[in-house]
Order: C-alpha cells, then structure tokens, then sequence
C-alpha cells in the first residue's frame, strides 16, 4: 500500500503538471500543431524543474497531449484530473490485496530467487572447469552473470521497501526487515563476485586455458561456492529468523586455503598470468563466504544507496529543491538584497 500510494501520487501530481501545462499553452498560443510542440517541451521543463521522477514525469507529456486531443477546456483537464485520482485511489485500496505476501516475504522471495540462480551458475561453471571448458562456454557464463546483475536493483529496491515498510507498519519486525535488508546487501556482493569468477574464467579460456594441473581444486572450490549459497538460501526460506551459519562457509575456506597451497607449488611450471587468475580466484571465494557470513565490513560500514532517483515521485525532496532555488535566486539578485535570501 505503501508502494501504490507512492506511485498514486506520482500519477496525481503528473496529471495536475500536463493538464496545467496544457492548459497554459493553449492560453498563450492558442490552439494548432505549434501548441502541441511547445506544450511537450515546456512539460520537459517542468518535469526537469520539480526534479520529478519517472514515476510522475512520464504522465505529465502524456496527460498534456491527451487533455489537447479532443480539444483544450477547463472541464475536459478537470475531467482528466478527477478521473486520475478516482483510479489512482481505487488502485491504492485494491493494492492491499493484490499481493498475498508482506514486502518482507517478498524480498525473501527475490533474494532466494537470485541466490539460487548465483548457486546454479556456480556448479555449472564447476562442471565446466572439471571437463575443460572453451571459450564459447566461458563467454555463455559471462553472458548469465551479467544477466544476474541487471537482477540487483530490483533486490534492492525491495529490500528498502521492506525496511520502509517496517519503520511506520506497526505489525512489522523491524529486526526482521533489518536482517533482510542486510542479506539483499549480501546477496548483491555475492553476485558481483560470480561475475567476477565468470570474468576471469572467461579471460583465462582466450589466453590457452586453466593448466591441467589446477583444474580439479578450482572446479571442487567452485562447487562448494555453489553448495554453500544454495544452502544459505534454504536456510532463510526455511526459517528467516536463523542466525548465519559458519559451517556453510568452512568447506569453501578450507577448499580455498588447499587451492592456494597448489597453485604456490605449481607455479613454476604454470604460466604466471594464468596463475595470478586463479589466484584472484580463491579472492572472489572469499569474498563470497565473508557475504554469506556477513562478516564482511563491507556489509555493515558502508552505506548503500537508496532507490534511484528516477524511480522516487520527487528526485530530490521539497526542502533540497527549496534549498536550489534559493541559491539561484540569491545569485540573481543584487548584493544588497541577498541578505533577505
């Protein structure tokens, strides 16, 4: 409801900027092709001046071009107008029951979903390793990593809808929502580092391939990255108040540490490019497992970013946008009057 109601009043406020654009135009020009041109453009302005988000700024052309269509008047932009907010208002009541789930089930749905496609891309990845893998093959993995990373800012997003949620929902568990949000973090730096892992394999396949000598313990610790993701996310779905489990990430840190030991005594005879990547490797691993452990400062000391700004109703918020103008009005004005600024 949260969500709708936000989308609602971008709707709102769109339909009340193009209508009063529309109408505006019409007004100063009059009625002809010219009006319609001069009425997208100054829609533009005003979407770019009240920093509007694509929520709100994509209904103000629209509404303006509609209000004009069949012909400007006041009745037909006040027709327009009520019509939105009935609709808008309709949808907010309805949005409640639309979804059978809180934001928190949902976020634990998309975390699961992300996680377990990460995990899948892991052992298909091992299995490719383990049989000698082409650069065709390498190039497919990249492929799906980059597909899992245009996956993160709808995690994201519904993360921060969760722990929104839970700060003005008073049924809502903020510890809850708090541990989820900390999770999607999670799960976003587990998926940059499978792509890593894709990355490298791929650039590994152009320059000859892994040596024969390391690729059952890189193939062994890419199936226990996998193993420990998809188990992490049964555990959450399982029970989402659980605790972090260490022993999920024990296998791929000893797997690791046995990886490092081979590729230092192999490194002699191996090419020193195709070593280094390996190295980097059993970095991404752990990497990995200090996400899944969140143990990771990472996680925790680092302020995420919030919803990008073209998905919010308003960019920026009314009390930052006063603060612009007011510095532009304040370079305009003469020195002697600034002091009222």
């Amino acid at each position: 409801m949260h969500k709708s109601s936000r989308e609602g009043f971008g709707q709102i406020l769109g339909t009340a900027i193009g209508a009063g654009t529309a109408l505006a135009s019409v007004t100063l020009f009059g009625f002809g092709a010219v009006t319609v041109g001069v009425t997208v453009v100054m829609c533009s302005v005003a979407a770019r001046a009240l920093h509007l988000g694509e929520v709100a700024s994509i209904n103000v052309p629209v509404t303006a071009l509609i209000v004009i269509g069949p012909g400007i008047s006041e009745n037909n932009a006040e027709n327009r107008m009520i019509s939105t907010l009935i609709g808008a208002s309709i949808a907010i009541i309805f949005s409640y029951f639309a979804h059978p789930k809180s934001p928190a089930g949902r976020t634990i749905d998309q975390i699961a979903s992300l996680g377990n496609k990460a995990a899948k891309l892991l052992g298909v990845m091992s299995e490719g390793v383990a049989a000698g893998f082409t650069q065709e093959e390498a190039g497919n993995w990249l492929g799906m990593a980059r597909l899992l990373i245009e996956e993160v800012p709808r995690v994201r997003a519904q993360a921060l809808e969760a722990r929104t949620y839970a700060k003005w929902f008073p049924t809502a568990e903020k510890d809850e929502a708090e541990d989820l949000y900390s999770r999607g973090v999670a799960i976003e730096h587990t998926v940059v580092q499978v792509r890593t892992i894709a990355r490298t394999l791929f650039d590994s396949a152009v320059d000859g391939g892994i040596p024969d000598s390391t690729q059952r313990k890189i193939a062994e610790a890419l199936s226990a990255a996998s193993f420990a993701i998809s188990s992490d996310i049964d555990e959450l779905l399982s029970d989402v108040n659980a605790g972090e489990n260490p022993q999920l990430t024990a296998d791929m840190r000893i797997v690791g540490a046995e990886l490092v030991d081979l590729l230092i005594n192999e490194s002699p005879q191996d090419d020193q490019e195709q070593t280094a990547r390996s190295m980097s490797l059993v970095t991404n691993l752990d990497r990995i497992a200090d996400s899944l452990d969140q143990t990771s400062p990472a996680l925790h000391e680092v302020d995420t970013p919030d919803l990008p700004k073209g998905e919010k109703v308003l960019a920026l918020s009314p009390l930052e946008q006063g603060r612009e103008w007011r510095k532009r009005i304040r370079k305009v004005l003469p020195k002697g009057l600034r002091k009222y600024f």
